[in-house]
């Protein structure tokens, strides 16, 4: 009969917590992804069931900073405070918005998946399991694979337009999942293991019903490439033009209107969508100081507030739901976290910098910022950097240090 070791003592506290902090972990990174290529409320349902699981497991074992100590970390910081301005103006502006409904059920959507991302967070043990970790990878991996096999069987029985729509959902879920598992798996020396999931993932998107999945995973992969080379002066660019785009955003219309012309054509629907947004710009210029309030941009469409060409991006709803003061804070919060995120350890960075690429241009192609579903991707995210980041504690392997010394004798 097989027994413990008399130095190890049973400890089923410690033992349940492990379990529960697999499952919890698997549950983000393996499941979410995975079903969020066929089920529309998969991220959002799932998303709290593994944080609540993580949570469960810090307090059996203890082995979490816990909520309060993240909280008195995040909060105080430059950044939290930037948030906390960005989400109070956006709860501020409902008083002046024509759908105060609904714009009350946005504010609550944003605030409960920002509390489950720092419940998330703050569940995470200070040293992360390799065993965990490697998680990322095959979620990654196999949300890649299922979503090439909905894409060929949508194609085959040209199926109804929501399953294009779920397909679409996932992999822009993917687009941004990615990266986590291949910073780990880059940390780990992994590097033919991070290309093939690269590759599986390019021929996942490419296969998609819209190309926005694929441009954010290419422009993500640009980014990786050139952080990899120069990753202080990549890092200082994409903070200064992501804040630059945002703060610029009014202007856009005017300057790309004559490109948009020439390139598309008089009907085309990227011309017209550029056409109305400067046609909004001009029509009411005092109105960008304090914007029309939240949720304006999407169901001012359907009641003839806003023109239905008006472009679905977040450069152009920022400024027409909050204003000036909403772009400011929201510009101010992307440079400071992307210059924040320059301090990682070097290996982490090439990949956190391809995932604020790719998220902000799914912004800026469509993706409601607002959205639950993509309220808890970027929560996942989150998630799963902080914890690679807490996974590099063991810088060498023992048997590649015991071979050096070996060598050195």
């Amino acid at each position: 009969m097989v027994t413990r070791s008399p130095t190890t003592p049973l400890d089923p506290a410690a033992d349940a917590a492990t379990l529960l902090r697999r499952i919890g972990f698997a549950t983000l990174v393996v499941a979410v992804p995975v079903a969020a290529v066929v089920a529309r409320r998969a991220t959002v349902v799932l998303v709290p069931l593994g944080a609540a699981l993580l949570v469960i497991a810090a307090l059996l074992d203890g082995a979490s900073p816990g909520l309060g100590t993240t909280l008195r970390r995040i909060v105080p910081s430059r950044g939290g405070l930037l948030a906390l301005a960005l989400i109070g103006w956006a709860a501020l502006s409902i008083l002046w918005s024509p759908f105060p409904a609904t714009a009350g059920d946005k504010i609550v959507n944003v605030l409960g998946a920002v509390l489950v991302t720092l419940a998330g967070v703050a569940a995470l043990p200070e040293r992360m399991r390799a065993s965990n970790l490697y998680l990322t990878g095959i979620g990654a991996g196999a949300a890649a694979v299922f979503a090439i096999a909905v894409a060929l069987a949508i194609s085959a029985a040209d199926e109804a337009e929501h399953a294009d729509a779920s397909l679409d959902r996932g992999l822009v879920s993917l687009a941004v999942t990615i990266w986590p598992a291949i910073a780990w798996l880059v940390s780990r020396d992994r590097r033919m293991m991070a290309l093939t999931l690269a590759a599986v993932a390019a021929a996942a998107v490419l296969l998609g019903p819209s190309p926005t999945p694929a441009f954010a995973l290419a422009l993500g992969g640009l980014a990786y490439a050139a952080t990899t080379i120069r990753p202080a002066a990549v890092a200082k660019a994409l903070a200064a033009g992501i804040a630059g785009l945002i703060l610029a955003a009014p202007l856009l219309p005017f300057v790309l209107r004559p490109f948009a012309k020439a390139i598309f054509g008089l009907t085309h629907p990227t011309t017209a969508a550029v056409r109305a947004w400067a046609d909004v710009v001009r029509s009411e210029p005092m109105r960008l100081v304090t914007g029309h309030g939240l949720d304006t941009a999407l169901r001012g469409r359907s009641v003839g507030l806003l023109p239905t060409d008006a472009p679905m991006s977040l450069l152009f709803e920022v400024w027409y739901e909050l204003g000036l003061v909403g772009a400011a804070a929201l510009a101010a919060l992307f440079y400071l976290t992307v210059r924040a995120a320059a301090g990682v350890q070097g290996l982490l960075l090439p990949a956190l910098m391809a995932a604020f690429a790719a998220v902000f241009s799914l912004g800026c192609l469509g993706i409601g910022m607002a959205q639950s579903w993509w309220l808890s991707t970027l929560g996942i995210v989150a998630i799963a950097f902080v914890a690679v980041e807490r996974g590099q504690f063991r810088t060498t392997r023992p048997k590649a240090r015991l071979w050096q010394a070996a060598n050195d004798r």
